[in-house]
């Protein structure tokens, strides 16, 4: 049993870095750094795309703008009991943010950009859902060093034994003992996601693939990690992150497995592909002379003979 508990993961958090009069929080320096690592190669690939740096800019930081809100509404919608008046909403500084709700917000500020641009929905996400996937693995570097997202109690080998410090989350369980640390298990997942991701990009597949298999593993991992979190359940059994998961998965799961296409193809709706104003320009085929088609023959005249219209 001492064995065991040796194993446990053990080590005081993090959660305040003090430079001078600053006080800054690991955790939101690990959402700025993996956000900027995330749009450093989600502009890279947009170039290679024929967009360009003002519409990649643009996208960018609406995104940004987008996840923040979107992130905070999100956690507002599940958790209304943490406020006592409505100002407290605005206070995002204090805490209390949904990372799905924040991949939602910045999809819904970029699509009427992409939209008015011409371009293809589901080609630009293809090349973003890689990115948000390292933004999500330097997020959580931020997430363990201060000791976020602490779960229920476990005997598991990977727990995290609660410390006497102050954690980045409450430890609701008494110090010394081990306790979930779901930030780490969505860590694992989005390295393995992430590498799936740059292998499945090598090959050439419909529009919207890799959105879709981001999609149903991230929404499954999510769900099941979520088993393992202290977080309000409204009754139903569930958290609101869970059903978010549930329904994004499910809906992913149907299109790869039995569409194997994404339901809005070319013809069937818009964002159908990148302009051609944003491709590689074509060689002008070379000039043609007359004659070279039946349908450019000159007529003949009426003082011409039937064997000279020969």
């Amino acid at each position: 049993m001492v064995d065991l508990v040796l194993a446990y993961l053990r080590y005081d958090p993090l959660v305040r870095i003090h430079l001078g009069p600053l006080s800054v929080s690991p955790h939101g320096m690990g959402i700025a750094v993996g956000f900027l690592l995330g749009s450093y190669f989600f502009l890279g690939w947009c170039r290679k795309a024929g967009l360009t740096d003002d519409q990649v800019y643009s996208l960018v930081n609406r995104a940004a703008i987008g996840s923040i809100i979107g992130a905070r509404v999100a956690y507002v919608i599940n958790h209304p009991g943490d406020f006592n008046n409505p100002l407290e909403i605005f206070a995002v500084w204090k805490g209390g943010i949904s990372l799905l709700g924040g991949i939602g917000g910045a999809v819904l500020a970029g699509a009427p950009k992409m939209r008015s641009e011409g371009l293809s929905f589901w080609k630009v996400m293809d090349m973003a859902v890689p990115c948000v996937t390292m933004g999500i693995i330097v997020g959580r570097v931020g997430d363990l060093i201060i000791a976020d997202h602490l779960g229920k109690p476990t005997h598991f080998f990977l727990g995290y034994v609660c410390p006497s410090h102050v954690t980045g989350s409450p430890c609701l369980a008494p110090i010394g003992q081990a306790v979930h640390q779901p930030a780490l298990y969505d860590f694992v997942s989005a390295i393995f996601l992430l590498l799936l991701l740059l292998r499945l990009r090598r090959t050439p597949r419909y529009d919207g693939f890799l959105t879709l298999v981001f999609g149903a593993w991230y929404g499954t991992g999510r769900f099941m990690e979520d088993f393992f979190r202290i977080d309000v359940t409204h009754g139903t059994g569930l958290t609101g992150s869970q059903w978010t998961a549930l329904t994004v998965t499910s809906l992913c799961l149907f299109c790869l497995l039995k569409l194997r296409d994404t339901p809005w193809k070319s013809g069937r709706g818009a964002f159908v592909s990148i302009p051609a104003r944003h491709r590689p320009p074509e060689e002008p085929l070379p000039p043609e002379g007359p004659g070279e088609h039946p349908e450019e023959q000159p007529v003949p005249g009426p003082d011409q003979s039937s064997e000279d219209a020969e």
